[in-house]
């Protein structure tokens, strides 16, 4: 069997066939988003991830087309003039850019590729909203939760906003001190792509609000008070993606029967054996120096000229790595560490680079 380690989309967790087989059996696919059965699913995925990720109270669950709109939609909601972007790579930059495209004085602290921030920053006071990538897919750098908690005590006014697309379900945040997350689902979760998931607390449907009633423009169908007012009923403003969501209830229940604490344990004694079989290997090491800032579900090794012949070497027994990002594409490979990848393949990965001279 081929074990597919790009970082999104990337390999379907292994039970979401058995789902799928399911969902159309019971004709999921053509439900209503209005009807009872939607309601259930849509409560079961909230107290699912409450669960998984520990979700206080005061947080709504939102679904979107893709992570990609819920930046476009996070600048219109929560944003009157001046957001703040943390940018190391090309989706942290991106997020930056939208928000210039929408009409927002952006202030952009940045760092090079491969590198994480130095402290202490300061930030425009007048900043409403702080954007950070948790996890940049491009490089596989991620940010210590002490540098994201930080930024409560420092700007409590502002609205903290982490972008987790490639992290999640492994980190533990916590919720008192970040204001929104989101994630797409054909990455850790395991499942086709074109489904979003945002969280917001009740302090970002407040700024929403405000804005709102202020005459300014936060948007049409998914604006936040209108995903709200859909929420409390379990349902949403237009039809979603209501396979993916089913799948996605499926997947998190499989989690939970799993338990967080050894999805955790297991993503970082799969992440420890690759980046210490890239340290000793003459041929590969990992791109991101600092062992604080090296991501533990996005593992990147810089290749080189070996890149190719790497790759084709793990193809030969089923292990396709994801190239690297951008201007990094030939040099650098991506080796995704998601719940679906188990201990046993991931052994056999470090055994067959270990056999690359």
């Amino acid at each position: 069997m081929n074990v597919n380690f790009t970082p999104g989309p990337s390999q379907l967790f292994y039970t979401v066939q058995d789902h799928v087989r399911e969902a159309f059996r019971n004709s999921i696919p053509s439900i209503s988003h209005r009807s009872k059965e939607f309601e259930h699913i849509y409560a079961e995925v909230k107290s699912g991830l409450q669960e998984l990720l520990g979700i206080p109270s005061g947080f709504h669950i939102f679904f979107t087309g893709s992570a990609t709109e819920i930046w476009e939609r996070s600048i219109q909601n929560l944003v009157e003039k001046d957001s703040t972007h943390f940018v190391n790579g090309a989706f942290s930059k991106r997020y930056f850019e939208i928000a210039g495209q929408l009409g927002k004085t952006t202030f952009k602290v940045e760092s090079p590729l491969g590198s994480g921030f130095n402290e202490p920053v300061t930030l425009p006071e007048q900043t409403e909203l702080i954007a950070l990538t948790h996890n940049e897919t491009s490089t596989g750098v991620s940010l210590p939760m002490a540098f994201i908690n930080n930024f409560r005590l420092n700007y409590p006014e502002a609205l903290i906003v982490v972008d987790a697309v490639s992290s999640l379900p492994y980190p533990n945040f916590d919720f008192t001190k970040i204001d929104s997350v989101y994630f797409s689902v054909q990455k850790g979760f395991g499942l086709p792509a074109g489904l979003g998931v945002w969280f917001v607390n009740d302090r970002c449907i407040a700024k929403a609000e405000k804005l709102a009633n202020d005459g300014k423009s936060i948007g049409t169908y998914h604006s936040l008070p209108t995903l709200l007012t859909n929420e409390k009923k379990n349902q949403t403003p237009e039809t979603p993606n209501v396979l993916n969501i089913y799948l996605l209830d499926k997947v998190i229940q499989d989690f939970n029967r799993r338990g967080i604490q050894i999805i955790r344990k297991e993503t970082e004694y799969k992440a420890a054996i690759l980046y210490q079989a890239l340290e000793t290997h003459g041929l590969v090491q990992p791109f991101v120096k600092d062992k604080a800032s090296r991501s533990q579900t996005v593992i990147v090794a810089e290749s080189g000229e070996h890149t190719e012949s790497i790759s084709k070497h793990l193809e030969k027994v089923g292990l396709f790595a994801g190239e690297g990002y951008g201007e990094k594409k030939k040099t650098q490979l991506r080796f995704a560490n998601f719940p679906t990848h188990s201990k046993e393949q991931f052994e056999l990965l470090v055994d067959t680079i270990n056999t690359i001279v």
